[in-house]
């Protein structure tokens, strides 16, 4: 009985450690926005912006091969789960490992992994176990590379368990939730909550970060006068009064960078969004909806980041992707150039042996098309 209690208040105490350090030193990252559009033949594009303000992550798009095995980590080391890839992915790593932050295999499942800070608490990490073992920089990959559909992800979990590890880059464990949407448009949560696996159906394909997902759609009900119709006009007193401009129907419509709010939004413009009759043509107004979660350098955190960190970088939005999980195609544009740069998943090989790593920046310069007429 005391051992166990012992148990529970140090698994409050890391849990509480974790959350201020992740809200006072690591709050400038916790922006990502993911959302989901499905077209009107069927067609389903996933896509996300990844914001992290703190350092540049340094991604890049990595090919992985049919076949190649990956080892989980474990708070002793790289010595947990070992699995095999069952289907070839394309994905978008971090920190130069490889940690997929967002990604879509050949069989065109897609997700993203969200930063969680303060509310995800994974299961203790038990040596019997490590064959077992993951944590969570290596969930993605593992789901990416196993699974076709949401109901194989939300069975295949079960056989797995993500622990805490610290990484080295940010000095705690990376907190996490993950969105995973399958070529059908259906999309699933995943979270770790006091030591338990929560799956949520997801039908709005929205996810942004902390607190739970369960709790953003409660959230929901705050706003229910939202609405893409302007408002009438209305007589007081023989005067008439009418809106000042377009967008009167989304007055009261949240405009700060956290979660809740971006939540708000993104469920608010992904429902409002233009008809879109293929997947192609869904990928335009995903990337059109996901450039209103741009944040700049220092407008969620502030000016007091160390400076070293932040050389070189021009936003806190370091990239954003759009998945066309029909055609499989993974379109993206970065902090330092607008230009939409393409990976076709149809086109590739995926059976080499090593996974190939492709830097999203050649040149950190924005490609400018000249129109200036020459005389």
């Amino acid at each position: 009985m005391r051992k166990s209690a012992f148990t529970r208040l140090r698994q409050m105490m890391t849990l509480g450690l974790a959350a201020f350090l992740a809200s006072t030193s690591l709050n400038a990252v916790e922006a990502c926005t993911g959302i989901r559009l499905i077209a009107e033949d069927g067609g389903v594009v996933y896509g996300r912006s990844m914001e992290w303000g703190a350092f540049d992550l340094n991604s890049r798009v990595a090919i992985i091969p049919r076949g190649y095995t990956f080892t989980g980590t474990t708070p002793d080391g790289v010595n947990g789960k070992r699995w095999a890839a069952k289907y070839g992915v394309v994905g978008l790593d971090m920190l130069e490992k490889d940690f997929l932050a967002d990604g879509m295999n050949e069989a065109g499942l897609a997700g993203g992994m969200f930063y969680h800070p303060g509310f995800a608490a994974y299961p203790e990490y038990d040596a019997a176990m490590a064959e077992e073992t993951i944590t969570a920089v290596d969930l993605l990959a593992y789901v990416l590379t196993q699974f076709s559909t949401i109901e194989e992800v939300r069975n295949g979990l079960e056989d797995v368990r993500v622990v805490a590890v610290v990484e080295e880059a940010i000095g705690i464990p990376v907190q996490a939730h993950w969105m995973v949407v399958e070529p059908s448009g259906k999309s699933l949560v995943i979270e770790y909550e006091n030591g338990d696996l929560r799956l949520f159906d997801n039908p709005l394909g929205v996810i942004t970060n902390a607190p739970g997902f369960d709790w953003h759609i409660t959230n929901l009900r705050n706003y229910l006068n939202l609405s893409a119709v302007a408002l009438p006009d209305k007589n007081l007193e023989d005067m008439n009064f009418s809106p000042l401009g377009g967008g009167s129907g989304m007055t009261g419509l949240p405009g700060d960078f956290t979660p809740p709010s971006r939540f708000v939004r993104a469920v608010a413009w992904t429902q409002t969004a233009r008809p879109t009759e293929s997947a192609g043509e869904a990928t335009y107004e995903l990337l059109r909806i996901l450039d209103n979660f741009n944040v700049p350098l220092g407008a969620a955190e502030g000016s007091n980041q160390a400076a070293e960190n932040l050389k070189g970088m021009r936003s806190s939005t370091i990239w954003t992707t759009a998945w066309d999980q029909e055609n499989r195609d993974l379109y993206f544009h970065t902090q330092h150039n607008r230009r939409l740069r393409k990976v076709s998943l149809n086109e590739l090989d995926f059976s080499g042996d090593e996974i190939i790593r492709i830097p999203l920046e050649m040149e950190k310069t924005q490609d400018v098309l000249d129109l200036t007429p020459v005389n």
